[in-house]
């Protein structure tokens, strides 16, 4: 008794202080997750490198000069932890999570700070050059309104200059301060007749000063004269800009909702997990509590990790986590099942444990690196958050092992070691009147399952069917209604209204219209959201007066996006590549671990998935975004994950052939490995289906297309495995055994532990 309860203790201790360990650092760990744009509100922008001068080059300097200009004039702004990005040759992005003032930020960042003092002809008397750089300063005068200070170079030519201009004529004898002034387009002439001119200030010159400073004062009244002035002074400290930039992306969030964009999906998402772990425990009971243990330190290495890395969590970033739970669920899921196979065969705990946990891990590697593969194509190609929701879907995967395959054997190992559960097969979920006697000599492909009188191979021509039916009536659905494209592909604007609920479509486009930008469409999306689209970019003018005007309406700042033709096209060529590049991984992968065979039907099905989703949100009219791309892919790990295991179990079988004499054994092969592992599958796909549901019922708004293609993926993705690619992989084999005169010999090669089948 003493060296059973000894290992069951240490179980309960490993246990018990990684438990600890969680609650006592949990607090910290989520504190220091490092919150995106659309779940604590902000500003993005993508801009595009351009010379400031004809026949300047854009070179690895100027964006890396331009990068640090643009980080010290965010300083300005208070931004805990701005994040400014060189992409490519010629493109700077900026994402300012939880900035209040996203119409200061905008402009800060885009002004190209050049001050320069002329007269009232426009000639230019001093420039940016004469200045001490960090020089500049905001103080107050002695009637205690703000003003700037600037320190010059050269005391003398300040001198000379005041000197010459207190001689011209009254009117005349002023020094115009400007910023970013416009050859061709400014003039002080012009600006000097409106109510708010360009340039800062106009102070008359009565006699020569000789002092190395400039004192700007006038036009700073007020609060929002002393956050001019604060700004100026800032900007020239930080520099003037060497480039010139153009914004192609941009996208604001405002804070109440990115709140509740996070609040909503991590609520789904822990009712979803949490009936996960009801599931395992009550389906496995034993592994299934060492599976809801593990999963649940595998969450908390998940976001450690992921702060570790300084990853920037999205909304996608926590649908890739919650997913990543139902990763870590199939490789228990594939482990346990085989022990209950084992265990019905008659095996004792120790050696079903033993014979499961062998058999099982290469299938685990095999499913988790081909959607690793999904994975990494989607973060070569993917940008920003989907960037993000591929880091975290990488992530997670590789912790899957780290808990879900060692952690849960270093638990299960010791439970099964005590001896404790010798004769108790019902804590595995097996009762002792469904095992064998090991002296029978059953084996797991004699055993009887719930899917034993239905016949896969009977019925592969109606599978093909209804397949074939689904893929012409997507196809005609898409030749006649094409994709509902959103801005991400086709370029424009789009600003989501969060309004108080009682606002009508029609008074939002009333407003619109009365702000002078009429929507070219605008959609309702839930009780308290509108959508109103444009298929050009709107100005920062428009976006901030747009912005100020519903924020005084209903308390909310609208969530705008504003992407660029060229951001639209690369972004739909991106989502082509990051296809082809998994497609073509997965086959180089399938091919050298399997048989092209294998390789070849497994790519067709999930090609067949992605169909599928793309033909269902052309059905629904569901905008397809840049995030329905990251769905896409994801689902094409998890169908290429079914099958892989599939694939694996008939590779299995067909070992215990040695030779394959007529079509009928490649039928009963097929028919043996699906209803071995259809359970397994089912009840995988259920425990992400499950999260996935509680997303789209309950989770954000934001990620409720994402939720659906996942959800549509998920069915397809199971219905494929089974009925589309392992049939085609039984019409190839037979195909080659037609070719070998009826005869397929199925060579084993024993060397050392390792068994290897080429077929």
């Amino acid at each position: 008794m003493k060296t059973k309860f000894s290992r069951i203790i240490m179980a309960l201790m490993i246990v018990v202080i990684l438990f600890t360990v969680i609650g006592l650092t949990l607090k910290d760990v989520m504190k220091d997750v490092n919150l995106g744009l659309d779940l604590q509100g902000g500003f993005e922008v993508l801009y595009e490198v351009e010379p400031l001068d004809e026949g300047d080059e854009i070179d690895d300097t100027a964006l890396e000069s331009t990068a640090s200009t643009l980080e010290s004039r965010v300083n300005v702004l208070g931004v805990s932890e701005p994040n400014i990005s060189v992409e490519s040759d010629n493109r700077i992005r900026v994402q300012l999570a939880g900035v209040e003032d996203q119409q200061e930020a905008r402009e800060l960042l885009s002004t190209q700070a050049e001050l320069t003092i002329r007269d009232v002809e426009d000639n230019v008397l001093l420039s940016g050059a004469d200045l001490v750089q960090g020089g500049a300063s905001q103080n107050f005068d002695e009637t205690g309104n703000p003003m700037v200070s600037l320190e010059l170079k050269d005391p003398d030519k300040f001198r000379e200059i005041t000197e010459e201009i207190s001689q011209r004529p009254q009117g005349e004898n002023l020094m115009v301060i400007w910023m970013d002034f416009e050859e061709g387009e400014d003039s002080f002439a012009e600006e000097a007749q409106k109510e708010n001119p360009k340039f800062v200030s106009a102070p008359s010159v009565s006699g020569p000063i000789n002092s190395s400073e400039v004192m700007i004062s006038g036009g700073f009244s007020g609060e929002e004269g002393l956050k001019r002035a604060q700004n100026i002074a800032a900007l020239l400290n930080a520099g003037s800009l060497p480039v010139e930039l153009t914004e192609i992306y941009s996208n604001s969030v405002g804070a109440q909702f990115g709140e509740q964009a996070l609040d909503e999906t991590v609520t789904a998402g822990l009712i979803g997990v949490t009936l996960v772990f009801i599931f395992m425990i009550a389906f496995y009971r034993l592994p299934g509590l060492v599976a809801a243990a593990t999963l649940t330190v595998y969450i908390y290495l998940t976001v450690l990790g992921f702060n570790t890395i300084s990853g920037v969590l999205t909304l996608p970033g926590i649908a890739a986590l919650i997913l990543g739970v139902g990763m870590a669920v199939d490789a228990n899921i594939i482990m346990y099942e085989r022990i209950k196979d084992e265990l019905r065969i008659g095996r004792n705990i120790k050696a079903a444990y033993k014979k499961a946990s062998a058999q099982s891990l290469w299938t685990i590697v095999d499913a988790n690196l081909t959607t690793l593969i999904a994975g990494v194509a989607l973060f070569i190609f993917g940008t920003s958050s989907v960037k993000g929701f591929a880091t975290m879907l990488l992530l997670s995967i590789l912790m899957s092992f780290v808990t879900a395959v060692l952690l849960t054997r270093v638990l299960l190992s010791l439970l099964v070691k005590s001896g404790y559960f010798n004769r108790k097969p019902g804590w595995f979920g097996i009762r002792e009147k469904d095992r064998f006697d090991i002296n029978e000599g059953k084996e797991i492909e004699d055993l009887s399952t719930p899917w034993d009188r239905f016949d896969f191979i009977r019925h592969y021509k109606k599978f093909f069917a209804v397949s074939i039916a689904m893929i012409v009536a997507g196809a005609i659905v898409l030749s006649i209604f094409k994709l509902n494209l959103g801005i991400d592909f086709t370029s424009g604007t789009r600003a989501d209204i969060t309004t108080d609920g009682s606002a009508t479509v029609e008074q939002v486009e009333e407003e619109l219209e009365a702000m002078d930008i009429p929507p070219e469409s605008i959609t309702t999306s839930g009780e308290d959201k509108v959508t109103a689209r444009y298929n050009t970019d709107l100005s920062q003018e428009e976006v901030t007066g747009m912005q100020e005007r519903f924020a005084e309406l209903y308390g909310a700042d609208p969530m705008i996006s504003t992407v660029s033709p060229v951001i639209g096209r690369e972004l739909a060529r991106n989502a082509m590549f990051a296809l082809a590049l998994a497609s073509v991984g997965i086959i180089l992968y399938a091919s050298i671990r399997f048989e092209w065979r294998m390789a070849l039907p497994a790519v067709v099905a999930l090609m067949h998935d992605a169909f599928i989703m793309v033909a269902v949100f052309s059905i629904l009219r569901l905008e397809v975004d840049i995030t329905f791309i990251a769905a896409v892919l994801t689902i094409v790990g998890y169908s290429i994950n079914d099958t892989i295991v599939s694939f694996d179990r008939i590779r299995e079988n067909l070992r215990k052939v040695k030779v394959i004499k007529s079509d009928e054994e490649i039928d009963t092969i097929i028919n043996r490995s699906m209803r071995q592992t259809l359970t397994r599958s089912i009840n995988t796909v259920l425990t992400v289906i499950i999260v996935v549901i509680f997303l789209v019922l309950f989770g954000s708004s934001a990620i409720l297309n994402f939720s659906i293609a996942l959800l549509v993926g998920l069915v397809s993705g199971v219905y494929s495995s089974m009925f589309i690619a392992i049939q085609l992989w039984g019409m190839l084999k037979k195909r080659q055994l037609s070719k070998n005169d009826g005869k397929l010999v199925v060579y084993e090669e024993k060397k050392k532990d390792e068994e290897k089948i080429l077929v």
